[in-house]
């Protein structure tokens, strides 16, 4: 049975919390970044390689130390949706999210009736494996798991006021390596032009009374975002970290 959203709590009262992303498909792996202290692990389903089978045992691994486990699905799809919910996972991470109505679909999928359309059953991780007769356990569902959003390209910028006035969403995540792309940039996330849309965006959506994220590289992007009023922060990329450790020894070690 899923533990209590804290992260979920921490952002509805205006806190900050910090996270990574996993390519590693290991519940090991997660779980050393559990152990660490960050507030959230997002396990990539959409660009990482990671089985629902897999994903579930790093949910659990994640779990078991108080920390949250998300999951990014690889699209707005609701069957994808659906199984990366089953595994207990706290919360969804839709990717490329560019409208309202695509805003609505991925809330309605997320969320049990009468605020969705979330298929029911009362035999998995999610629902303790027997939930049958469980008191409350559909608001419960409804009220603990986290909707976040992204949004990554000139279109769902475009549209964020409307986006952000869905029903349900508690975080809108501003992807910016897809909107280095989509401004004619690729990669360059520091450019002038990428941090000033993230910034404006963070405003709206802050203002929207939901929670703004957004990737950070290094300790001085951490106190950039911080600044501009970002509170879901997530902190490169597993493998990321993992190599940047490596290549840092190994420097040292050379000289």
């Amino acid at each position: 049975m899923r533990k209590p959203n804290t992260l979920k709590k921490r952002l509805k009262s205006g806190g900050g919390c910090i996270g990574t992303w996993s390519i590693i498909p290991s519940a090991t792996a997660a779980n050393v970044m559990a152990v660490a202290g960050l507030d959230f692990v997002i396990i990539d389903m959409e660009h990482g390689p990671a089985s629902f089978e897999t994903a579930e045992d790093m949910v659990r691994a994640i779990e078991g130390e108080s920390r949250t486990p998300l999951i990014r699905v690889s699209n707005n799809d609701r069957f994808m949706i659906l199984r990366a919910l089953e595994t207990g996972a706290h919360g969804i991470v839709v990717p490329n999210i560019e409208t309202a109505e695509q805003a609505q679909d991925a809330v309605s999928a997320i969320k049990y009736a009468p605020f969705g359309s979330r298929g029911m059953s009362p035999f998995t991780r999610a629902s303790g494996y027997n939930a049958v007769g469980q008191k409350d356990r559909i608001k419960n569902e409804n009220e603990e798991i986290m909707v976040v959003l992204m949004v990554e390209g000139k279109e769902g910028i475009k549209n964020i006021d409307a986006i952000a006035n869905v029903l349900g969403i508690d975080v809108i995540f501003i992807g910016p390596y897809d909107l280095s792309q989509a401004l004619g940039i690729p990669d360059q996330v520091n450019a002038p032009a990428v941090v000033k849309e993230i910034e404006d965006v963070t405003k709206k959506i802050n203002n929207k009374g939901i929670a703004s994220g957004t990737l950070a590289q290094n300790i001085d992007d951490i106190k950039k975002w911080q600044k501009s009023g970002v509170q879901f922060i997530t902190y490169l990329v597993d493998c990321a970290i993992l190599h940047q450790a490596c290549s840092s020894i190994i420097s040292q070690f050379k000289r």
